[in-house]
């Protein structure tokens, strides 16, 4: 039963969680940043989706460090193929890694909508 929607279900998952693993994870392979604090973010699978991050951006919460556009449009890939931002782009997060803030590619994917759905978010 591993692999299907019913056995991440059956683990306590959401169905549209379920639904994404069952079809297999997928990795990040280019992000945009949109001056609206929305990336478009490309998977290894072809998908293009838009992922709001608005609603990260609360002040007291880490997030709070892009919530400048010019710092929000420093977005990139690392090494990991999670979205990131370095808090002080003048330090290496590979070798600082209290330096760099990411989301992973899971919630990157469930919580994004296809380019065609999203067109008015």
């Amino acid at each position: 039963m591993a692999n299907t929607v019913e056995y991440y279900l059956s683990k306590g998952f959401d169905h549209k969680t379920a639904e994404y693993f069952a079809g297999g994870k997928k990795r990040i392979v280019g992000v945009v940043a949109n001056n609206d604090f929305t990336l478009i973010i490309r998977f290894d699978n072809g998908e293009e989706r838009l992922y709001d991050a608005r609603p990260l951006l609360q002040k007291g919460t880490v997030f709070e460090h892009i919530a400048n556009i010019d710092t929000f449009r420093r977005v990139y890939v690392d090494e990991q193929h999670c979205i990131a931002w370095d808090i002080d782009p003048s330090i290496d997060s590979t070798k600082v890694w209290s330096n760099k803030i990411d989301l992973c590619p899971d919630s990157c994917y469930i919580d994004s909508l296809p380019i065609g759905d999203a067109v008015n978010v």
